[in-house]
């Protein structure tokens, strides 16, 4: 039985305040649990630092059960969810999902709680340095990614490949223990002056970036049960999406998960050099893709139709 969530007692601004407090009580406490797992982590012996970094994750999966919970109690779960397809116990999963809000983060991590294994995904090499959240990643293996300019490719060719390096050794680590891999294929998140800046042919999307995700599935594309679409949309607000989320205020928000099979074509082929296997990949992501602008515009839809009523 579900409980009455606050939100219906206290007004938006309170209920934000209060979720973001509880929120980082929570994290702060779990992250003294985990402290000496991370110090452990800091031994250079492979087998202590494997170990070490399963007993973060573990409790980092503790972390995302309580902000479930914290979640439930504030503002109950918000919107529509959809879930096309079955999880598989204990197998690994590759989601790729649109980038909208600084709440994507938080929103994967709750609705794949309980169906998939606690999640990775690619950080940028700065967030290293945010307190708590930074060293706890790092902690966990997350891949941190050197963002570079295209005019520092263009000066140092080798720099394109970075990312991609990072990416492979990142699976590498990931094969000994089931795992979600978490893709914003975008590279960043959406707003309509980034779209109509990278000339998107997309309406609700930007561009996708298709090398990380060809890097993840030869690494270890065999190991993946399936591909996760996720499909986020939030009903529009003035101000930040992030704090009306927070605040209890996307009650039609919509998501969709899609479990789908991996092309077997797609899983092993070399990116750079097989012109062939470059082009299939591309295709088979930009039909992704095609898909979930027309699936962010029926989200909208439905959105406008619950709104009216």
């Amino acid at each position: 039985m579900n409980p009455v969530p606050l939100s219906r007692f206290l007004p938006p601004v309170v209920v934000g305040v209060l979720t973001v407090t509880i929120m980082t009580l929570c994290i702060t406490m779990w992250f003294i649990i985990m402290l000496p797992f991370i110090v452990l982590r800091l031994v250079p012996v492979h087998a202590i630092q494997r170990f070490a970094s399963a007993c973060c994750v573990k409790i980092a999966t503790w972390w995302v059960a309580s902000d479930h919970l914290i979640y439930r109690v504030m503002h109950s779960q918000q919107g529509e969810w959809t879930i096309k397809g079955s999880f598989k116990p204990n197998s690994s999963y590759l989601v790729v999902s649109n980038h909208a809000a600084w709440a994507d983060i938080v929103v994967l991590f709750d609705v794949l709680h309980g169906k998939a294994p606690f999640g990775r995904f690619f950080l940028k090499k700065e967030l290293i340095w945010v307190p708590i959240i930074g060293v706890v990643c790092w902690a966990m293996d997350f891949p941190f990614m050197k963002r570079h300019s295209r005019q520092a490719i263009a000066a140092n060719p080798a720099l394109a490949t970075q990312d991609m390096e990072t990416t492979r050794k990142a699976c590498e680590v990931y094969k000994a223990n089931p795992v979600t891999v978490i893709n914003f294929m975008e590279g960043t998140r959406f707003t309509e002056a980034k779209r109509e800046k990278t000339r998107s042919r997309y309406k609700h999307l930007l561009n996708p970036k298709y090398a990380g995700l060809a890097t993840s599935l030869n690494a270890m594309g065999e190991q993946f049960a399936g591909l996760v679409n996720v499909t986020i949309r939030y009903q529009p607000v003035k101000g930040n999406v992030t704090w009306s989320w927070l605040c209890g205020k996307q009650p039609h928000m919509q998501i969709q998960l899609e479990v789908v099979d991996i092309p077997k074509d797609m899983i092993q082929g070399d990116y750079q050099q097989d012109a062939n296997y470059k082009a299939a990949f591309k295709n088979w992501v930009n039909a992704l893709w095609d898909d979930k602008d027309a699936l962010l515009s029926a989200q909208q839809s439905r959105i406008d139709e619950l709104m009216r009523h």
